[in-house]
C-alpha cells in the first residue's frame, strides 16, 4: 500500500523549487501535486493521458478547449487527452492533485 500526507507533498514540492511533483507512478495510473501561486502562467500543453484535476486551495479559471470555468477547492475538472488546457487568472495560490490515466510519458 501507499499512502500519503498533503502536508508532507506539500513540503516536497515547495522545497523541490518545480510547480509539479510526480509522487506516484503505475503503468495504468499516475499522481501529482501541482502548485501555481497567484498571477502565475500555467505552463502546462496537452497530454496524451486522459487526467484528472482536484483541486486543493486556491482559487482560478481552467480553460478546456473552448469551455472556461472557475475553480475553487473541491472542484473537479476531467480533460481528455490531447485537448489543450491550461489554468489562467489564477487569484489565491492554486494546489491541484493531478492524476494521469495513463500514466503520464
Amino acid at each position: 500500500m501507499d499512502a500519503f500526507e498533503l502536508n508532507e507533498l506539500a513540503q516536497t514540492q515547495a522545497e523541490s523549487g518545480k510547480l509539479y511533483l510526480e509522487f506516484l507512478r503505475r503503468p495504468s495510473l499516475s499522481m501529482g501535486l501541482y502548485v501555481l501561486p497567484a498571477g502565475a502562467t500555467d505552463p502546462q500543453f496537452p497530454h496524451n493521458e486522459d487526467e484528472v484535476y482536484y483541486v486543493v486551495s486556491g482559487r482560478a479559471h481552467i480553460r478546456v478547449g473552448e469551455t472556461d470555468r472557475a475553480v475553487q477547492a473541491g472542484s473537479v475538472v476531467f480533460v481528455e487527452k490531447r485537448v489543450p488546457h491550461r489554468f489562467h487568472t489564477i487569484e489565491d495560490d492554486l494546489s491541484v492533485l493531478v492524476f494521469f490515466a495513463p500514466a503520464e510519458t
